[in-house]
């Protein structure tokens, strides 16, 4: 989430909030933006989604934040933001981790990355990364070295020992 969206005023409060459920009014959300809410947004409960997309700036600002929409009452105009612990079931081989479409889709998703930018990171193409997030392909030995670089980096989670 970056510092001048529309969607960070959100991000920062859910940020500070110190509670594992967050309700807030759309009239709240709206006075913590600055700016309106979409039509979309009193009358789709969809654009509430948790979808991890370019094109879903909104959800960005809550799930960045380390939340997730519980509930919605487009009725009531109230939304429910619960905080989510991310389970990890990384396999390892040899001390390593395999990089199946599993692991690759979590290192992502941990990240915080779209597939287009964590693309970019591994000199990809975004196709690629679906197609291995959908078991279609798996990653060459050059491509799991430096995922397994990129996962040192961002500090992510290994299991503690070999299943």
């Amino acid at each position: 989430m970056k510092p001048g969206s529309k969607y960070y005023p959100l991000f920062e409060h859910l940020q500070g909030c110190d509670q594992e459920g967050v309700t807030l009014t759309f009239a709240e959300i709206e006075a913590l933006m600055g700016n309106s809410l979409p039509g979309s947004a009193r009358k789709k409960r969809n654009w509430w989604s948790n979808r991890d997309s370019l094109k879903a700036l909104q959800a960005g600002a809550w799930v960045s934040a380390g939340y997730q929409v519980q509930a919605v009452d487009l009725v009531q105009q109230t939304v429910t933001f619960k905080t989510f612990k991310a389970t990890y079931n990384i396999q390892r081989k040899d001390g390593e981790i395999t990089w199946d479409a599993s692991s690759i889709k979590t290192l992502r998703a941990f990240q915080g990355l779209s597939q287009e930018r964590f693309a970019n990171e591994l000199g990809v193409r975004r196709e690629t990364v679906s197609e291995w997030e959908n078991s279609k392909y798996e990653p060459d030995r050059s491509k799991c070295k430096l995922l397994s670089l990129l996962a040192k980096q961002a500090n992510f989670p290994e299991p503690s020992a070999d299943p």
